[in-house]
């Protein structure tokens, strides 16, 4: 249920951010003189370059909780290590029940992903990559899970900077 908000073919003060919708939470509260309506929206804001982050809205009205999960996610932007237009290594994404694995893909795949997990991946750019939601399927929890496993992401430069080598010397 990822609603696009793609806002680049706009000409009046477009947007350079993917703007997508994951999950649209209505809570009711009930009280004497009827019920009183709440909405909660997750969204996930990225540049398509590699930096992604992700929000949640809670208001009155749909728009409204929209507009502040979109500016949360502004805040809480991430610049996630990309290997061309995939992952440089697998890796397991963990955020209290909800694990993500992700594998790197060769070109031409695509994205093979679940609804909150294709959100994130195609809003950080990433257009070949193999995913799978391996417990909880709540969008909040996938979602900080799938985030948790990009961050952990380093790439060959960071791993040789660590052992104290260069990249050649790393290759053999």
């Amino acid at each position: 249920m990822a609603y696009n908000r793609d806002n680049r073919g706009r000409d009046d003060n477009a947007s350079e951010y993917i703007e997508k919708v994951v999950y649209l939470n209505r809570v009711a509260k009930t009280v004497k003189g009827g019920r009183i309506m709440k909405f909660a929206a997750l969204v996930v804001v990225g540049d398509g370059k590699g930096t992604v982050g992700f929000g949640l809205g809670k208001a009155a009205e749909v728009s409204e909780a929209i507009l502040k999960g979109i500016a949360d996610a502004k805040k809480n932007m991430k610049k996630i290590t990309l290997s061309g237009t995939t992952i440089p290594h697998e890796v397991i994404g963990e955020f209290g029940a909800g694990r993500v694995l992700m594998k790197p893909a060769s070109k031409g795949t695509g994205v093979i992903a679940g609804g909150a997990v294709r959100a994130v991946m195609e809003a950080v750019g990433i257009t070949n990559i193999r995913t799978k939601c391996l417990r909880s399927n709540n969008p909040q929890n996938v979602v900080k899970a799938t985030m948790a496993g990009l961050e952990a992401l380093r790439g060959p430069e960071q791993v040789a900077a660590v052992r104290g080598l260069t990249v050649e010397q790393m290759k053999g």
